[in-house]
């Protein structure tokens, strides 16, 4: 046998199987009628069910008849309830019950399961003969467990100059979907090279998908892209028969990890085996108490991981057979991974009831922590408040606590709440009394890290603060950082295919402006304001300014006629994404009267929460479901899900969690930083059949800044561990101060933790001589003070769960500065007048201002802050300035290159002529001269038609003459527009 060919790849995969636990099966030995291998399923009951096979060869006639009819049952049972439901369950034949396989035992309690286990007959086939079809086709390898063939493999040498991508037009081409083999038995099917491993469990000829089963170029659960690392010896693919079939982890995965749902099978991808896998082995070393981070990306299957994670930790046991959880907690605020969650745990191995689903209110949560059945519940955060006095008796002492999405669950009072539910340590004095400063120690105690607490968070954007709350410790380049346990970046999600690269076709316009400010009036001076929200209220006259948001509406309609609408098979869909909800009100209200003055056939749907009132129209009170038309709140998402629905413009709304493939642009006219910027933009990121590509056109970021906030998430996200020490330093501004005293901190303390709504005036009355005193400050002292009791609020509230110690001081301090914030009066600030009638905008324009791709190449080393600044939150004043002088630098910045063929108005009027059917022909078929005649007569009531527009430039217009003859030269112009058009 040549060393080159493709034989002796097989060759070397199947020796190392026979050496590791598995047999060779002859490939003669396959029934091609019932799709078995009879003798391996016999032989597996003969070892693993003696006594049951012998009663039904005595009931049924001798070991001939008895083959016979029990492998037509066997072969009867996979085809009606598939090969999983078969290997997971049980066949019956005369009153005897049968298994058609052994998986591992929890733990060693019971000996003779574990020797049933060891009787389980794991098998590889090389060049069956399978096909009914084509007898002459024959299969690489096919993996047998127990007679029953369940994944194919075809491998390629590039020796023979033939690789994976050969594989996949074999199983695409040459293999027949309707063989026995493929329609009703195997789950899974291999393409293979000694570099790149891919699967699919669906064979569908040339609409075959292949998945990537890769570990990633830096290895699993590492920072790197697709493929796998260069092996230093033997093949690169190795892993997929050293690991994933090896006999053990072959038989867990079939056990524990494969899914069938109305006849889909769901397999994991090998990130996803992999992560939780690795989850299982750490935890098993470390027992209950340590916290881990995954970091998966968008696409990487998070819900099903976080489900095969949920079963695998409810059955697993430590070294002393006992379980290591008592439950499992999975905390999460989205309804898809509830259902996702549910139908994946209960398509495997569980005893009815033991997945527990917190649908109605808190006092189911209650019962099922204190009841013995539930081994899986799924719940919100928000529960655990409401419960956290009264579930006295819950059952168990050591819970994992499994976080979607962690850095929206993991903070504040909520989760300090669940610990004290939860936790096993805060137990009552043994002299039965509590003191306030137990009641201080216990407040304390529950907000900090506990031994019988596992912490499993899920995300893929971790923040600072999430790394330092459940990363890893580890030392990069000399530095001390916390990094995630396990990682699928984006990176390589986006290289394998997994989700689409959103930064691929990125545009951003840049509006350009000029303002004008009114004369003040006699006696009057030019109105000082506070800068930033003199400047604020400025940008948000400009951006609300129906010229701006007319304009923006026809770039995104015609942009979405002419680029996204034939994109994904003429289904693609958009969304604006809004500043605020009055600019999604009149954003919606733009895009639809274009639309319509247009006549396209477009649908557009508008969401945001509550209610808002346009100040330009303060008698109509708009919400979501009124402006759609009378579509609900919770039957948008199917609305928008309807091939003429095409565009949903969104404030605050939609923009995390939404999944919907078929969107595929997105118009970006809010700004965009961090997470929010990676979680808004990632709605385009879903892959569709016929969905190759995304777009953004953003009119509120540049390319550079929405770069910087995708790249710490773009590969390994790292953070600089935060110092607990921090706290002393803002305790002791805060002291110095002279505002709080002792006694009123521990009065006002102890009943707060008193639970006693008696005591409630106690509160109160204790906060009441802090705020006179506050009173008495100057500005500058009382917003100092202020300032750093919020920072120290914030930063104690994260930092107290991550302190290995607890100081009953802070903590009192946290308590009593929680209320005492509600209660300091707020500043009435520098008023900012109404900038509407000051201020006028003159010029305006929207230009392209970068095209092309913005895809990142590297992600960065850099560890972010937890406490940027050591907490300390805004330290300068806030400067103020002459309005006049605030529009100057406006006018500065965005006003560049700007001369009258960019003013509003005139462009108003030049855009009604352009648009003018009868002018269009006039000019096709006459010289400028008559052109002029003909738009001299129209001209007059176009304008009165566009006199909304510029009171001040209409009755110009009607009042002087050489404004007049002015403004025809200018429109005249349209007349070579017209023919250049043409």
């Amino acid at each position: 046998m040549s060393v080159h060919t493709e034989s002796a790849f097989e060759s070397n995969i199947e020796a190392y199987l026979l050496a590791n636990g598995w047999d060779s099966i002859l490939p003669g030995s396959y029934d091609l009628r019932h799709g078995l291998f009879h003798n391996e399923y016999f032989a597996f009951l003969a070892a693993s069910q003696p006594n049951e096979w012998e009663t039904l060869q005595s009931y049924l006639g001798g070991e001939t008849a008895a083959r016979q009819v029990i492998a037509k049952t066997l072969a009867d049972q996979i085809d009606r309830r598939g090969a999983i439901g078969v290997l997971r369950g049980t066949i019956k034949h005369s009153g005897v019950t049968l298994r058609s396989a052994y998986f591992k035992p929890a733990n060693k309690l019971t000996p003779e399961l574990g020797e049933k286990y060891a009787a389980n007959r794991l098998g590889v086939v090389r060049q069956l003969h399978h096909s009914e079809s084509k007898p002459g086709d024959s299969l690489d390898l096919v993996l047998v467990v127990n007679g029953i063939p369940v994944a194919t493999a075809e491998l390629k040498n590039p020796l023979t100059h033939q690789n994976v991508e050969h594989a996949m037009t074999q199983y695409r081409t040459d293999r027949n979907p309707a063989d026995y083999i493929f329609r009703k038995r195997t789950l899974v099917h291999f393409a293979v090279d000694p570099h790149r491993a891919y699967m699919t469990t669906k064979l569908a000829g040339e609409q075959t998908r292949f998945l990537p089963f890769n570990q990633g170029t830096g290895g699993p659960g590492q920072m790197g892209g697709q493929g796998n690392p260069n092996a230093a010896t033997g093949y690169d693919t190795a892993y997929l028969w050293e690991q994933v079939w090896q006999r053990d982890a072959w038989l867990d995965l079939i056990g524990s990890f494969v899914h069938e749902h109305d006849g889909t099978i769901l397999f994991p991808r090998y990130h996803q085996w992999h992560a939780v896998r690795s989850l299982l082995a750490g935890t098993y070393e470390s027992g209950a108490g340590k916290d881990r981070l995954i970091q998966h990306s968008a696409g990487s299957g998070k819900s099903n991981t976080i489900a095969w994670t949920a079963h695998a930790l409810s059955r697993l046991h430590g070294a002393d057979d006992t379980p290591i959880f008592d439950k499992i907690v999975v905390i999460t605020d989205r309804k898809v991974l509830d259902r996702q969650l549910q139908e994946t745990v209960a398509g495997l191995e569980h005893t009815p009831g033991t997945i527990v689903r917190i649908d109605k209110n808190s006092a189911q949560l209650k019962d099922a922590l204190e009841g013995n059945a539930a081994r899986v519940i799924i719940t919100t955060l928000q529960k655990f408040p409401v419960i956290a006095d009264t579930a006295d008796a819950v059952e168990g002492n050591r819970f994992a606590i499994i976080v979607d999405e962690a850095h929206s669950s993991t903070s504040g009072d909520a989760v300090k709440d669940m610990k004290k539910v939860l936790s096993a340590e805060l137990d009552t004095p043994e002299d039965g009394v509590t003191s306030s400063t137990d009641l201080i120690a216990e407040s304390a105690s529950a907000r900090g890290k506990h031994a019988n607490l596992s912490f499993f968070a899920f995300t893929a954007t971790p923040k600072p603060k999430t790394l330092n709350l459940f990363g890893e410790k580890a030392v990069i380049d000399g530095h001390e950082v916390h990094r995630p346990f396990h990682l699928y970046s984006m990176r390589q999600a986006i290289e394998e295919g997994f989700i689409l690269d959103v930064l691929a076709n990125y545009t951003t316009y840049a509006t350009y402006f000029k303002l004008a400010t009114t004369s003040p009036a006699e006696g009057e001076e030019d109105p000082e304001l506070p800068a930033s929200k003199a400047k604020a209220q400025l940008a948000k006259y400009v951006s609300l300014h129906p010229s701006n948001i007319g304009a923006k509406a026809e770039i995104i309609v015609e942009h979405f006629r002419s680029k996204t609408s034939h994109k994904v098979g003429g289904r693609a869909k958009a969304m604006v994404v809004t500043r605020s909800r009055l600019h999604a009100v009149r954003y919606f209200q733009a895009i639809g009267k274009y639309i319509d003055d247009k006549g396209y056939d477009l649908r557009a749907f508008v969401a945001f929460s509550g209610t808002v009132t346009d100040p330009d129209a303060p008698e109509v009170t708009y919400t979501e479901t009124f402006l759609n038309g009378g579509v609900s709140e919770t039957q948008l998402p199917k609305r928008f899900a309807e091939d003429d629905a095409k565009v949903l413009v969104v404030a605050e709304k939609y923009q995390t969690g939404f999944d919907q493939p078929l969107l595929h642009t997105m118009y970006v006219d809010k700004k965009l930083a961090g997470v929010g910027a990676v979680q808004t933009l990632s709605r385009l990121n879903r892959t569709h059949p016929g969905k190759d590509d995304t777009f953004v056109l953003d009119f509120a970021n540049t390319a550079e800044e929405i770069a910087e906030a995708f790249r710490p998430f773009y590969e390994q996200t790292l953070a600089e561990p935060a110092d607990p020490n921090l706290l002393y330093n803002l305790e002791h501004d805060l002291k110095a101060a002279n505002i709080l005293d002792p006694t009123e901190m521990r009065a006002a303390v102890d009943a707060l933790l008193s639970g006693d709504d008696a005591r409630q005036p106690d509160i109160y009355a204790n906060l009441a001589p802090a705020v006179t005193r506050f009173e008495a400050l100057d500005h500058e002292e009382r917003e100092g003070f202020r300032g750093k009791l919020d920072s120290f609020v914030r930063a104690y509230a994260f930092l107290a769960q991550i302190a290995f110690w607890t100081d009953t001081d802070l903590e009192e301090l946290f308590l009593y500065g929680k209320a005492l914030l509600v209660e300091l009066p707020r500043e009435p600030g520098a008023a900012v007048p109404l900038l509407s009638s000051t201020v006028q905008l003159t010029h305006l324009r929207n230009a392209v201002t970068f095209e092309g791709s913005n895809s990142l190449e590297a992600g960065t080393d850099e560890a972010g802050e937890a406490l940027p600044g050591g907490g300390k939150g805004k330290q300068h004043e806030e400067p103020v300035d002459r309005l006049s002088a605030l529009v100057a630098a406006l006018n500065e910045k965005f006003g560049l290159d700007l001369d009258d063929a960019d003013r509003v108005w005139f462009e108003q009027q030049k855009t009604v002529v352009e648009n003018d059917d009868e002018l269009r022909t006039v000019a096709l078929h006459n010289d400028r001269s008559h052109f002029e005649l003909v738009l001299r007569k129209r001209l007059d009531d176009m304008i009165v038609d566009r006199h909304e527009a510029n009171g001040v430039l209409f009755d110009a217009y009607f009042a002087n003459p050489d404004f007049r003859v002015r403004l025809m030269d200018f429109l005249g112009d349209a007349y070579d527009q017209f023919r250049e058009g043409a």
